[in-house]
């Protein structure tokens, strides 16, 4: 029996942690009867992403990210469509889609799981050419990833240094939704539209989001005095954002939001300026994820 073809497209700087023993690890994990590893390391923006592409046009069996959200996206958007599945190596500095999916923190755990080579498909956020599998955002939290991109400390502190340092001064925005033909004005802290439950760290937006429901939920923060942050923060770990009483949840097919001004936009936490108009769409069973 012919073995299967995986390649693992390796961030080296995600998560601020070296990855210089990796492939000795996966050569030790990985069930090499059945399994032919290649392993590739990314050097520039959207790497991750024309990597994939060749792994296609090569008829790879696999792809596996090993990083982060970004590098998530950058791969799944590749294969989106291909039938090829995607596995994931959690290395980022939130991990949202691999925590939801339940896919282990630890490397060679994970590796295990690969093993399994079982899938889930998965939906997909799509704005223009551009997807999103857990969380695209805007307003704070497109910010936070605005800034944090430039940041040379990595990781968990790097990234809660970063969100304090942007929350000391960000005032909410005035945004134009329309969700499945109806509209909504909204004055807001930001506005997260969820294909997943949560953000990264077990920290949940939407806590009844689901990846294969055919809809996105798209959770509305409103302006809500700096007193009861930690009260916000208690609900994003217990899984009760959408109980605060400065959370709106509405969850929907075809989303377009329009916000004053020019500001960031964040997929799955990367950066990027979309102009002050988005619209977004879901697509069902986009992706398969071994989990």
């Amino acid at each position: 029996m012919r073995k299967k073809r995986i390649l693992f497209v390796i961030n080296p700087v995600s998560g601020g942690k070296k990855k210089t023993t990796f492939n000795k690890q996966v050569l030790e994990v990985l069930d090499l009867n059945r399994f032919e590893p290649t392993f590739k390391v990314t050097n520039h923006a959207n790497h991750a992403f024309e990597l994939a592409q060749s792994a296609i046009e090569e008829q790879y069996d696999a792809v596996i990210a090993v990083g982060g959200d970004g590098t998530i996206n950058e791969i799944g958007t590749a294969l989106v469509g291909s039938g090829i599945p995607l596995g994931i190596v959690p290395e980022g500095s939130g991990n949202g889609l691999a925590y939801y999916l339940g896919i282990p923190m630890n490397e060679s755990a994970a590796l295990r799981r690969i093993n399994r080579f079982e899938s889930v498909e998965i939906d997909c956020g799509k704005i223009a050419d551009r997807c999103f599998f857990n969380i695209a955002g805007i307003g704070f939290d497109a910010s936070v990833s605005d800034r944090f991109a430039s940041e040379t400390i990595r990781g968990p502190v790097g990234y809660l240094r970063t969100v304090i340092n942007v929350i000391s001064n960000y005032k909410p925005k005035k945004y134009t939704l329309k969700i499945d033909g109806k509209t909504y004005e909204r004055e807001a802290f930001m506005i997260s539209v969820a294909n997943s439950p949560q953000y990264g760290n077990n920290a949940y937006i939407a806590p009844n989001a689901s990846i294969n429901d055919g809809l996105l939920d798209v959770c509305v923060v409103h302006k809500f005095p700096l007193y009861t942050l930690p009260m916000m923060i208690f609900h994003l770990f217990n899984k009760t954002a959408d109980q605060s009483e400065y959370v709106e949840i509405i969850p929907g097919k075809e989303i377009c939001i329009e916000q004053e001004g020019k500001a960031p936009v964040h997929l799955d936490g990367e950066p990027m300026d979309l102009g002050n108009k988005i619209d977004i769409k879901v697509q069902g069973n986009a992706l398969k994820i071994i989990c």
